[in-house]
């Protein structure tokens, strides 16, 4: 028994930005990926929301969801996610129910806790010095879906009557705990959160309450993988995103280098070893190394749904990889 075989497979992006193309090369990369995907059969296809990094250029996800969605017929897009504590949320109502007016059912609005940048950027966001706790995010969440209910005392046009789906993403067990009690899906963010996998996925399902959207629970993961034809081509295009991950932990983030410039990177021995761990933690490999390699993520999890995030620095081995991956899944379209 397949458990890849089993389960909706979807995809994350960045739109990542390389030492050899700019934002508009990476957004049009972006359109092309989702039309990809949706040929491939994949389910959904979901925007991150990341600020004042210029190896990512999605700083702007609902564009980005109105684009791809425009772009595309079947395919469902979504935000991976909008960062709750940036946005007013009668925006986000606003914003997301424009969206779902435009593209009924198809429409997913992934909500989450963190601000996803530094400090500085997420005060200019939100024009404020001072910083939201923990504690704000429920009050927010709930004012955010009053909009959509009806329940709240303004009204958020077209949002009422135009719900998208909405998820609760996480990389801790905090929004798995609040997406339990809610009765709400889950995406976990195990690309890059992996050791909390486990444990937040156990919080959800021991807090999940039934509800109108939910009868039990439902937990996607996401996972880093990138397939190739090989072990050794994979783990090469491999080099720019953990390079990138090195130079972020330091404070120097950039765009994504070129397989050729993260192997010529002058690395110390710490950080050969920090690259090494952030590796491991990835799917990478040619195909039966990718798929023994899901699958077992797959049955320590039991996810009912696999998301995969893809960074890598050559737009045809983005393609290339994703085409194995709907291979391996035997999607739909890739099985006929």
């Amino acid at each position: 028994m397949s458990r890849l075989r089993d389960l909706p497979l979807s995809v994350l992006d960045l739109a990542p930005v390389t030492t050899a193309t700019d934002a508009r090369t990476a957004l049009g990369h972006t359109r092309e990926l989702a039309r990809h995907a949706e040929a491939l059969g994949y389910t959904r296809f979901w925007l991150a929301e990341h600020h004042n990094m210029p190896g990512i250029a999605s700083s702007s996800p609902t564009i980005l969801i109105a684009d791809v969605a425009a772009a595309t017929s079947t395919i469902k897009v979504g935000s991976g996610g909008v960062m709750l504590p940036n946005h007013p949320a009668l925006v986000v109502a606003e914003q997301f129910g424009t969206l779902t007016a435009l593209h009924p059912g198809r429409i997913d609005l992934g909500i989450g806790r963190a601000p996803g940048t530094d400090p500085q950027t997420a005060r200019a966001l939100r024009r404020t010095a001072g910083p939201l706790s923990a504690d704000d995010f429920p009050q927010q969440l709930q004012e955010l879906r009053g909009y959509f209910e009806g329940t709240e005392t303004l009204n958020a046009v077209p949002a009422h009557g135009n719900k998208p789906a909405v998820w609760l993403l996480g990389s801790s067990g905090y929004s798995a705990q609040v997406a339990g009690v809610l009765g709400l899906p889950f995406a976990f963010a195990h690309h890059f959160s992996s050791e909390n996998t486990i444990p937040a996925l156990q919080l959800y399902r021991q807090r999940f309450t039934p509800s109108e959207v939910l009868s039990e629970p439902y937990a996607m993961v996401c996972a880093a993988v990138i397939a190739a034809d090989t072990d050794d081509h994979a783990r090469w295009i491999a080099g720019p995103q953990a390079l990138s991950f090195l130079k972020l932990r330091a404070g120097t983030p950039g765009p994504l280098t070129t397989p050729q410039e993260a192997a010529d990177y002058p690395y110390s021995d710490l950080e050969r070893l920090i690259v090494e761990d952030r590796l491991s933690s990835q799917v990478i490999g040619a195909p039966d190394t990718v798929a023994k390699s899901l699958e077992d993520l797959l049955t320590r999890t039991a996810a009912d749904e696999l998301m995969v995030t893809t960074m890598v620095a050559d737009q045809k081995d983005r393609l290339r990889s994703y085409e194995i991956l709907a291979d391996l899944a035997a999607l739909p379209t890739s099985a006929g």
